[in-house]
């Protein structure tokens, strides 16, 4: 777990960066740091590894005070993403990922090991890539590689400051799928920093909307964000579409399909839709259906009952926070 308690950042005497801002990040879930340009989100970030020491404040990581530890030894247990990648150009591939492991004095065997699964584990083959340059591969490859790097010494934490920002749009959605599966997998404590809203409410377990100042908004799920908004600041930062929005990160139910009596049946023009598609999925399969309808089916392919658009409102209202 991260804990920020009452962290501020003031340079010189200008106003502060980051202003008391305390939250928890519980142990593997994704934070999404969010807000407009210059309101803490990258200097919160480098904070917490000490790239750049806070004026006022502590730091826990997994009950420890990080504030009053060696910030280099620090940094060796925290995995590090840039926008920019920051991959050495003069080593290859393998010497990049192999970069924490060899600090720490693992021996040769040991790292190549290493090397290869972490390069399995973003989609590298090691015998094709393990020996290349970062100039001889793409964007979203070098990114690929700027994560296995930052997972080389199997850090508890991975701060990731708009990792996929400088990249076309289909790699970075593509790269965003990856990153759930990888998460899925390997169940780090993530401090991610966006400026996309759609982003952040694909990728996050909680978002943490910020202010000009570093003044804590509102810190909560995508769908209470999106769904509630906590003053007027949030509800214009998400825009007046939020509730589109919010049908993309709310999953469908089991219970919001309409059980099927005895003399009913399905339509046979209904869409099929499964437990944990999106609202925004089954909205879209009611619009195109003939009938209006779409029919719910769980994990095992047993039809759960059908929705609706009276069906989908509900579910949809379902979902906000009391």
């Amino acid at each position: 777990m991260i804990v920020l308690d009452h962290l501020t950042k003031r340079y010189d005497a200008g106003p502060a960066a980051v202003t008391d801002l305390s939250l928890e990040v519980v142990s593997g879930e994704v934070c999404v740091l969010i807000g407009p340009s210059g309101c803490g989100k990258s200097t919160t970030l480098r904070m917490i590894n000490r790239l750049i020491e806070p004026t006022s404040g502590r730091i826990w990581l997994e009950g420890e005070d990080v504030t009053a530890v060696n910030p280099v030894e620090l940094r060796r247990r925290i995995g590090y993403v840039i926008q920019h990648i920051g991959l050495f150009p003069h080593l290859t591939v393998a010497d990049n990922v192999a970069t924490v492991p060899r600090l720490l004095g693992w021996d040769k065997a040991r790292i190549g090991r290493r090397v290869e699964e972490l390069l399995d584990l973003v989609g590298l083959d090691p015998a094709q890539f393990a020996d290349r340059w970062p100039g001889e591969l793409s964007g979203g490859q070098q990114q690929r590689v700027g994560v296995a790097r930052a997972l080389g010494a199997d850090p508890p934490v991975l701060l990731m400051d708009e990792p996929f920002g400088a990249i076309d749009p289909i790699t970075r959605h593509r790269l965003q799928e990856e990153f759930l599966d990888l998460q899925k997998r390997v169940r780090k404590t993530v401090v991610f920093v966006t400026h996309d809203l759609d982003e952040a409410a694909l990728l996050g377990d909680r978002i943490a909307l910020l202010r000009q100042g570093g003044h804590l908004e509102q810190y909560a799920t995508p769908g209470e964000l999106l769904g509630a908004p906590a003053s007027d600041f949030v509800a214009e930062f998400v825009g007046a579409d939020r509730s589109l929005r919010r049908l993309a990160v709310t999953a469908l139910k089991a219970g919001d399909a309409t059980t099927l009596g005895r003399s009913k049946s399905v339509p046979p023009d209904a869409p099929q839709l499964r437990v944990g598609d999106s609202l925004r999925d089954a909205l879209v399969a009611i619009l195109d259906a003939p009938s209006g309808s779409a029919m719910v089916v769980d994990d095992a392919g047993v039809v759960c009952g059908t929705i609706n658009a009276a069906g989908l409102h509900a579910a949809a209202r379902r979902s906000l926070p009391d």
